[in-house]
């Protein structure tokens, strides 16, 4: 389980928590830029993909960046585990409903930095402004990208992170993504469009 835990750490987390698990497993203490150099190589060899912070008015905001597996199945194989995200076998294993919300934001994020020329980046929560799983910039044009993989959407609760950077007119976004398990949500903000995820994937 320790084992277990520990990979869904460099999978799924942020650059502290992964610092801290390696230094956990291997009871060494590595730094930052040879954790960051295994990344990037991982990242060079399609493994991974490094959604680094956005970048607004030539200023980096701060954050690490986020991690997103490439291939599934082999992360499967490695794990011997099968995480559906299909809905009816997911109703088989509820217990499982959390780490495949986090296993379908990592395949959001992947097939995005997949298509060629489209600048994605995530947004890190700020002070007086919640976090946004993915924001795509077209020319001068941001679209926020926000993942709901559940049965029930909130759509006050689960849209706040896209409404509160919609309402930002600096960020120039003319309309918000919220990709969710099943086809039929429906939110009253027509600013915000639900697709669902097998739907997202479906379009290249």
């Amino acid at each position: 389980m320790a084992a277990h835990n520990s990979l869904l750490g460099m999978f799924f987390g942020f650059f502290p928590a992964l610092l801290a698990e390696i230094k956990q497993a291997l009871r060494a203490d590595i730094g930052w830029q040879r954790i960051l150099g295994y990344l990037r190589f991982l990242e060079g060899s399609l493994l991974l993909r490094l959604v680094r912070p956005i970048e607004l008015r030539l200023k980096k905001v701060r954050g690490p960046a986020k991690l997103c597996v490439v291939d599934h199945g082999l992360r499967a194989s490695w794990l011997e585990e099968s995480i559906p995200l299909d809905p009816v076998r997911l109703d088989e294993v509820p217990h499982l409903t959390d780490l495949v919300g986090h296993i379908a934001e990592s395949v959001v994020g992947a097939f995005l930095t997949g298509i060629p020329n489209l600048d994605v980046a995530h947004f890190p929560e700020r002070a007086a402004e919640p976090e946004v799983d993915f924001v795509l910039t077209i020319g001068e044009k941001r679209i926020p990208v926000e993942v709901k993989y559940r049965r029930r959407i909130d759509p006050h609760r689960d849209t706040l992170g896209l409404r509160s950077f919609l309402e930002k007119t600096h960020y120039n976004a003319p309309f918000a993504v919220l990709v969710t398990m099943l086809e039929d949500v429906e939110i009253s903000d027509r600013r915000i469009v639900p697709v669902s995820l097998r739907s997202l994937l479906l379009t290249r």
